[in-house]
């Protein structure tokens, strides 16, 4: 999986979405989207408790088995698994159902009401409802469903810079203004593949909640 991980993804399945309307961006030729996503389960933790590495671990730890259900969720592909990850994941394997993980990991979401700040998620895999989602054993893992979620979203490659994601924030706001759609909640990232991928490989994405 490291290795499949340096071009790009390895098989994850994605967050399923009904696409509205497309464009492209004459300038930058970066592909510009209205997408509604339907339904998604979110498993999320606060970025501002320890930063985005700690968020993660307690994310990885909850889908490799820290959870009342006791459920292995692995993941097919190596989004931010670093050595610190798997090693703590390393007593709590081989007790439960393998399910593979959904991406893109989403950052500073707004649609997790219950968290304040900055928050990660991770997208739970299509099979699985609110209802049979397994309960986190950590207080600060929560678990939020998301229904008829409308966002407009842009796609580009590299690394999620501060640079990198003003540039194409500002695309994407430009973009939406000559539209119909209202924003209605601040622009947040989605990424797609692990640190091995290489730069121009990487998906990376935007996302501005409208209607």
């Amino acid at each position: 999986l490291a290795g499949c991980s340096i071009v790009g993804e390895a098989g994850v399945e994605s967050a399923p979405y009904d696409l509205i309307k497309t464009d492209i961006d004459s300038k930058t030729e970066t592909q510009l989207e209205i997408r509604e996503y339907k339904s998604m389960v979110l498993v999320s933790t606060s970025m501002d408790d320890g930063g985005r590495n700690s968020a993660f671990r307690r994310l990885f730890n909850y889908i490799a088995g820290d959870n009342k259900g006791q459920k292995e969720i692995a993941m097919t592909a190596p989004v931010y698994m670093g050595n610190e990850a798997s090693e703590n994941a390393s007593g709590i394997k081989e007790q439960g159902t393998k399910i593979a993980m959904t991406a893109p990991v989403f950052m500073n979401n707004d649609a997790v009401k219950n968290l304040q700040g900055n928050a990660m998620s991770f997208v739970m895999p299509a099979d699985f409802t609110y209802a049979t989602t397994p309960t986190p054993n950590n207080s600060k893992v929560i678990v939020s469903e998301v229904k008829n979620y409308k966002v407009a979203a842009i796609t580009f490659s590299w690394t999620l810079s501060d640079s990198n994601v003003e540039k194409h924030t500002k695309i994407l706001l430009d973009w939406l203004k000559k539209t119909d759609y209202t924003v209605v909640g601040k622009p947040y990232t989605a990424a797609y593949n692990g640190p091995m991928t290489l730069p121009m490989y990487r998906k990376n994405e935007i996302l501005v909640p409208i209607k």
